[in-house]
């Protein structure tokens, strides 16, 4: 084989392995966002709304605050077994392209480089330690002081998932 083509394809799928760590480290990265919503209903019915539909995704309030009219739910999340799944096959394909370059490249140490294919699992792990976590979604009611039948407003903290989520059981728009 060609003499250059080995060390650069090594260098390819170093920078390839690069990517991969990066996109597995970016999984368990906290994704909160803040996102103003607006309903056409009233303060009461979307308030009731919104408790039902935390309380159906299995959060619970733990703050509330009458003055700044606020209330906090408080959930655990549970990570996704595919996801868990589909990290650890993509870190086992990055592994094995890796040490087939290497044993290519090292040809005296044969398919001993075949043993890091081990440690794939540990993405599985690592994923699934990091994205299990109690989220917290923080509602604020915006008051309305002009006429009764003006669209309510909210601002929501929570995940960026979430946050689509609760825009789509709601029919709520965000503000403009």
């Amino acid at each position: 084989m060609d003499t250059a083509i080995v060390p650069s394809t090594l260098l390819l799928t170093l920078l390839l392995s690069v990517g991969l760590f990066f996109f597995i480290r970016a999984s368990t990265k906290d994704r909160t966002e803040i996102a103003q919503l607006v309903s056409e209903q009233d303060e009461k019915t979307l308030m009731s709304q919104l408790q039902e539909y935390f309380r159906s995704r299995s959060y619970r309030v733990t703050a509330v605050d009458q003055q700044r009219n606020q209330v906090t739910f408080e959930g655990f999340v549970k990570p996704s077994s595919f996801l868990a799944v589909f990290l650890t096959l993509l870190s086992a394909i990055g592994i094995l392209c890796l040490s087939l370059v290497l044993s290519l490249l090292l040809p005296s140490f044969g398919s001993a480089f075949l043993l890091m294919l081990l440690l794939s699992p540990l993405t599985g792990v690592f994923y699934w330690k990091g994205a299990q976590r109690l989220e917290k979604v923080s509602l604020k009611m915006e008051s309305n002081n002009s006429e009764q039948n003006s669209p309510s407003k909210i601002t929501v903290v929570a995940h960026r998932d979430e946050l689509i989520e609760l825009q789509r059981a709601l029919q709520l728009k965000l503000c403009n």
